[in-house]
């Protein structure tokens, strides 16, 4: 196994064990399964493992994996506050407490704010003294370092990181959202200030595992034979401000593959050619695109507040993993937030167009995409966001 450093100094493995996808048994997840699988971790030499709050029974599991094998002190825990559940300083301590239960611990190694969505939503909660509170947890030791999970812009991401002094970010990030979602931009100012990243859907959802056969043939006849996934992991570990990559884990053999390659990759490992392959992938993965979109985010900022690179990302997904995929990804990084960055805000300025080097018609495109991406659903799920974010 390697290991990173995270703010504080400490040895991070450079896998993660993502606690979501933990196999689910007649409802209820799998405690024997799940287990033998976390311990083949460990002897691995995986030392993190994230849950979170709203993860149905993951939190309790974990805990009790780990107390049945006197293991807590082995490893270092990430959970999360459910920070959209917060409306006063009291619940902070409920839902902390709550967690710390489940875990059967006193401590959490690596606590994040869930889904951080912009800096208004950060202001709002030091409104209610979210400072304060980290400070008084952080000096009993109840929580070791401070940070926060993010689906969204980088420019957002950016302000987020500035915003306060964390310990650590984590966000969405693989070779096929280079250029989306925080991106490489995020990740690299991220780490110039100074914070631990941790890399979510280093897979996108399995999708680099199980590519197009197009895509899997370029993988097939290239001279250095690896399967989807080891690609995707070493990608990440190529870079040195990538400090862990969870995976969901749920077999033996899974867990088995990805401690291998852990084993085996170190930054600044592929060649030139290795990275040109991977965008013929991505080339290959998006034939079917509706947008050529490079994410260079030269049309940003828009003054309407419109997430253009984020709207043609979900956009394009749309086209490749199906629409409820590129639904998902549009609500999550335009309708979850008190301000909607929707396509919708499109007033036809036309001020992106002066500015986009692929001379995409934006314009229209954004028109193409709301027509997609805004039905009835998104425009529930939308007001019901308004409202709840009133609170």
């Amino acid at each position: 196994m390697q290991y990173r450093k995270d703010k504080q100094g400490n040895a991070v493995s450079v896998l993660g064990y993502g606690c979501m996808r933990f196999t689910q048994k007649a409802g209820r997840i799998d405690l024997e399964k799940t287990e033998k699988e976390i311990l083949r971790a460990i002897e691995g030499g995986v030392n993190y493992f994230d849950t979170a709050y709203i993860y149905p029974g993951s939190e309790a599991a974990l805990g009790e994996i780990l107390e049945r094998n006197g293991l807590r002190n082995s490893v270092r825990i990430a959970t999360k506050l459910p920070h959209y559940l917060i409306r006063n300083r009291e619940s902070l301590d409920k839902i902390f407490d709550e967690e710390l239960r489940r875990l059967r611990t006193d401590h959490v190694d690596y606590y994040l704010m869930h889904m951080l969505t912009d800096d208004k939503t950060w202001q709002r909660l030091c409104a209610l003294g979210i400072e304060e509170w980290i400070a008084g947890k952080k000096r009993s030791g109840a929580i070791g370092q401070i940070g926060f999970s993010y689906h969204g812009n980088s420019d957002t991401f950016c302000r987020l990181v500035d915003a306060y002094d964390w310990d650590f970010a984590q966000i969405q990030y693989n070779y096929l959202d280079e250029n989306s979602q925080a991106g490489r931009t995020g990740l690299r100012h991220a780490a110039e200030k100074g914070l631990a990243v941790i890399i979510m859907e280093p897979l996108r959802g399995g999708k680099l595992a199980r590519l197009p056969a197009a895509a899997q043939k370029l993988l097939d006849e290239y001279p250095v034979r690896r399967s989807g996934a080891e690609w995707g992991f070493r990608w990440l570990w190529d870079q040195e401000e990538v400090t862990c990559v969870l995976s969901g884990m749920n077999s033996e053999e899974m867990v088995a593959e990805n401690l291998r390659t852990a084993d085996l990759a170190r930054p600044g490992e592929l060649s030139e050619a290795d990275q040109e392959l991977l965008q013929r992938v991505v080339a290959a993965i998006n034939a079917n695109m509706k947008v050529g979109c490079t994410g260079c985010r030269y049309c940003m900022p828009c003054p309407h507040g419109v997430d253009i690179p984020g709207t043609f990302a979900a956009y394009n997904r749309s086209a490749s993993d199906g629409r409820l995929q590129g639904m998902y990804e549009y609500a999550m990084c335009t309708a979850l937030r008190k301000e909607s960055t929707a396509a919708s805000n499109c007033v036809g300025c036309g001020l992106c167009e002066k500015h986009c080097p692929q001379h995409i018609p934006i314009r229209q495109e954004l028109l193409n995409a709301r027509k997609t991406l805004e039905g009835p659903l998104y425009k529930i799920a939308r007001k019901g966001i308004q409202i709840f974010m009133k609170y």
